[in-house]
């Protein structure tokens, strides 16, 4: 394999929880977020050579996989079917696993509905970057970052509330 491949290949392994995170932040069906994955790797290969190594990897792959979400996202809007309902499975499962994956699934589904920017905060938030850090990423001065990332947590937490989540 070239260096070139290699190099790609390591750095997208050692970074991959970035591309799911972003992909079930903006997709709600395992067949999307798969879709939606592909095409983010894919964009990742395309402009891998136009990476100048003058930020780290995992900040400019978050800077391409979002933006391929948000044209991902533009274009599957139509078919994305959006709903409340929780599967039967997951509302009968009574261990430590299907709670957590419950607790995914409603905090997945209210990150779904938040403005573009909202999410953007809550994954770099997620991802530990600090309000400079946030702000620095999206343009925004770092008092800014920090206003909105608590009014997206706010908003989140009632989104997630009003799914019949008590906390």
């Amino acid at each position: 394999m070239k260096t070139k491949e290699k190099e790609f290949l390591e750095q997208v392994e050692a970074h991959k929880g970035i591309i799911h995170k972003i992909s079930r932040m903006y997709m709600d069906t395992d067949d999307d977020q798969q879709d939606l994955t592909q095409e983010i790797i894919y964009q990742l290969w395309k402009s891998y050579d136009s990476f100048q190594q003058q930020s780290q990897f995992s900040t400019w792959m978050y800077r391409v996989a979002l933006n391929t979400a948000l044209v991902f996202f533009k274009k599957e809007k139509k078919k994305m079917p959006v709903t409340d309902s929780m599967p039967e499975h997951l509302a009968m499962e009574e261990n430590a696993t299907a709670t957590k994956e419950l607790q995914l699934t409603h905090f997945y589904r209210a990150v779904q509905k938040l403005e573009r920017l909202e999410k953007a905060l809550v994954f770099l938030h997620l991802e530990n970057y600090s309000h400079k850090e946030i702000g620095e990423n999206l343009g925004i001065s770092e008092g800014n970052a920090r206003t909105k990332l608590s009014r997206a947590k706010d908003k989140l937490k009632e989104l997630i509330k009003k799914q019949g989540y008590e906390f």
